[in-house]
């Protein structure tokens, strides 16, 4: 296996079309000073269909033969060479995002790319790593290249296979390792190849920056970091980082002509539902993407809304809002207004009050009725002759929110960190002194808040943390005004299901607070059966507002107006 002879060549007619077929992005206006050899593309593909194989289903054991976009980004890699700091000449790319949806085969391709680096680069003591947010994760890509050296005799004879340790060595001193996120990874590591698999699911970017910056050695002739990923949902993370860098790249915005970005994603924009736009996310279709499994997948999306972001995420790579499609946030934000204080004094109105742990956000919530609100008999199961009704007082309902947490916190997520704090310094956030929340000042915030309107019931979490501030509560407002209000779907699904139709007819109005904003567009779902509520364990973000909004209209929903909540005896019959 000889190496590649470089040329000063230009790109070949032949291959011009094939380099350019990356998305929205055009290596060759982009090369300054690299040049492209047609011979070291056409030996590195060669390589991969003759001496790489697929490894499992129907494919097992035979030659793993290139699709046209899987040969772009081969041709890409391994074709274009530069001239580097001390005049050698090296690979011209040293980055490369590969942006592909799920089912595309990433993973197989880049184990090929990984062994066609291993077996065919001149360079002794190669250090490989495959990184993932998990050891199973970061196992799957090298199982695809042990199988792919275990299925060629010249590979399997030059090279160690440590299946215990997870590591391939050859006899020059080169080696393979995984590396997964909960390990401590060597900073003395002079990396030559780097492959993070779902890069999304980084739980931050300690890995990422130490893999990254262990290509920075001189000694290092041409190093390479593949990021491989489906899309993330819409938070501050190392993947979306990577992704904004890599977009800018491709569009002309940033000149890094050693960063190759391939990103297949459809257009949020774009009708999802549609076979065209599944082609333009998915260069597979067909192949290694069932067209069929996408229908029954979308025809599931459409069937139930809390599956469409996954769909569009997964499928599509469409960054969305949240990991579920849970609360529409156009829908949020057309029925933000400016509220009438004046108007709402002396107004009946109704709280939710979320206590978290001491050190995180409490919730307290006011809804407020308008004149249009009317008793409406509800069947809680339609389906069912004998069903349950419930009468709600359904119509137009404003909100208004405010939020705790501890002014010298001990942990808090670092991605939010910045903003909490602008938060706190702008009032949309009040601090209490220490590292706790300061539950006899909320209740005492409270009280001042509630006394320019007419207070009904208050519904509360009855955790651990909110037995104590119960009864500071109902010693300032009354033992009948004060209501326990469990958080389990049973209790939560049906005043939730009533805020997803209020805020898509218009009918839930509220101030764009925007820490409110921020916790409903976090919201994931927990089901079960045709229940749905907000869920803290899938959301990755704080929901806290959401939940007490949730609690508020539990008990402001219920008709005539009690004094004492039903859910503090029974909870709704079909519910409980």
């Amino acid at each position: 296996m000889a190496t590649a002879t470089v040329t000063s060549t230009g790109v070949p007619k032949k291959w011009r079309h094939l380099v350019r077929a990356i998305p929205g992005y055009d290596p060759i206006t982009t090369a300054e000073d690299a040049w492209f050899d047609a011979g070291a593309a056409e030996y590195h593909i060669d390589f991969i269909q003759t001496c790489c194989t697929h490894i499992e289903g129907a494919l097992a054991g035979k030659p793993f033969l290139l699709e046209d976009w899987e040969k772009a980004i081969v041709a890409n890699i391994f074709g274009w060479y530069r001239r580097d700091f001390i005049d050698r000449v090296v690979r011209r790319y040293r980055k490369s995002l590969i942006y592909v949806p799920r089912k595309n085969g990433k993973t197989p391709l880049v184990a090929a790319m990984h062994n066609a680096i291993f077996f065919l680069d001149d360079e002794a003591g190669q250090i490989n790593n495959l990184a993932a947010a998990s050891r199973d994760q970061a196992s799957k890509l090298l199982r695809h290249i042990v199988g792919m050296i275990r299925n060629e005799a010249e590979m399997d004879a030059r090279c160690t296979i440590y299946e215990s340790t997870r590591r391939i060595t050859k006899p020059d001193n080169s080696a393979t390792k995984v590396i997964p996120a909960d390990d401590k990874v060597a900073h003395g590591d002079n990396q030559h190849f780097g492959a993070v698999d779902e890069l999304h699911a980084q739980p931050n970017r300690k890995l990422v920056d130490t893999l990254t910056t262990a290509m920075a050695s001189a000694n290092r002739i041409q190093p390479l970091i593949l990021f491989v990923t489906t899309a993330d949902w819409d938070r501050p993370s190392v993947c979306n980082e990577e992704y904004d860098y890599a977009c800018k790249v491709r569009d002309g915005i940033i000149e890094d002509p050693t960063y190759l970005p391939v990103i297949y994603e459809a257009d949020p924009e774009d009708d999802w539902t549609r076979l065209d736009t599944w082609e333009k996310a998915n260069p597979n279709l067909g192949v290694s993407v069932s067209v069929d499994y996408l229908r029954g997948e979308c025809k599931r999306a459409k069937e139930n809304p809390a599956y469409e972001n996954t769909f569009k995420r997964l499928h599509l790579n469409i960054r969305t809002e949240q990991a579920e499609r849970v609360i529409p946030m156009d829908a949020w934000d057309a029925c933000e207004c400016e509220l009438d204080l004046d108007l709402l004094a002396k107004r009946p109105c109704w709280g939710g009050l979320d206590i978290g742990a001491t050190r995180d956000f409490v919730a307290f919530e006011l809804v407020f009725p308008h004149q249009d609100v009317e008793a409406v008999t509800l069947k809680l199961d339609p389906e069912r002759e004998d069903s349950d009704e419930l009468v709600l007082q359904r119509g137009t309902y404003s909100t208004m929110n405010w939020f705790w947490l501890p002014a010298s916190p001990v942990h808090r997520d670092s991605r939010m960190a910045d903003q909490i704090r602008a938060w706190c310094k702008q009032g949309h956030i009040i601090t209490t002194p220490g590292e706790v929340v300061d539950y006899d000042q909320v209740a005492m915030d409270i009280e001042g808040f509630v006394k320019p309107y007419s207070l009904q019931a208050m519904a509360i979490d009855q955790g651990y943390q909110g037995m104590g501030i119960t009864i500071t509560l109902q010693k300032i407002f009354g033992e009948d005004a004060v209501v326990a209000f469990r958080q389990g779907i049973l209790s939560m699904a049906a005043p939730f299901r009533e805020l997803l139709e209020m805020l898509i007819n218009g009918t839930l109005l509220h101030d764009d607070n925007p820490v409110m904003r921020w916790m409903a567009s976090n919201v994931a779902a927990e089901q079960r059966g045709g229940l749905i509520k907000p869920s803290k364990d899938k959301s990755t973000e704080k929901i806290d507002g959401i939940t007490a909004l949730t609690m508020a209209l539990g008990v402001a929903l219920i008709s005539p107006a009690p004094k004492r909540s039903v859910y503090e005896d029974r909870g709704i019959r079909y519910l409980e």
